[in-house]
């Protein structure tokens, strides 16, 4: 079981979180038309997973403005910022803050992402949600790259997760 901490304080996530190596399970998540989205709809592309608790957060949208700004010249590379919230919050976020270079998506449907990947807090105050997490998919489909932020109040390392991306 992997463990994270919030404000200094250890939180327990459900399952084993993703190595680098594996195969990426694929995923349906929702986008904010609450059409769905799966991982195999983005085979041959690199795709960026920006995992976090949710948009309500300073740090949170932080790092989906700043994953915004560097996918802008990516190329053949996607980035998802996916979290429990609702699409329509999503959706409000992006359109308020000019979001156009990450696809947000929502994990508020029971699915398995959660648990494949395993970023699902299990216990502290936000038990539920997802842990900020940045995966990094190769476009053979393989996880290149992983960080289970150890701080959930802390930003993710951008630069290694745009090192990761397959030219």
């Amino acid at each position: 079981m992997a463990t994270t901490k919030f404000q200094g304080k250890p939180v327990n996530l459900a399952g084993e979180f993703i190595k680098a190596g594996t195969l990426a399970p694929d995923f349906e998540l929702v986008k904010t038309d609450l059409s769905l989205l799966s991982l195999k709809a983005l085979k041959g592309k690199n795709v960026i997973l920006n995992i976090f608790p949710s948009l309500d957060t300073s740090v949170c949208a932080t790092s989906v403005r700043k994953f915004n700004q560097l996918a802008a010249g990516l190329k053949d590379t996607v980035v998802l910022a996916i979290s429990k919230d609702l699409p329509f919050a999503h959706g409000r976020f992006c359109t308020t803050e000019g979001i156009k270079n990450v696809i947000p998506l929502s994990d508020f449907r029971a699915s398995e992402f959660d648990n494949n990947y395993g970023v699902c807090m299990e216990d502290g105050p936000l038990a539920g949600l997802l842990a900020r997490a940045v995966i990094v998919i190769g476009k053979d489909g393989r996880v290149n790259y992983t960080e289970l932020v150890p701080e959930i109040t802390q930003e993710p390392d951008y630069d290694k997760a745009l090192t990761a991306i397959e030219k």
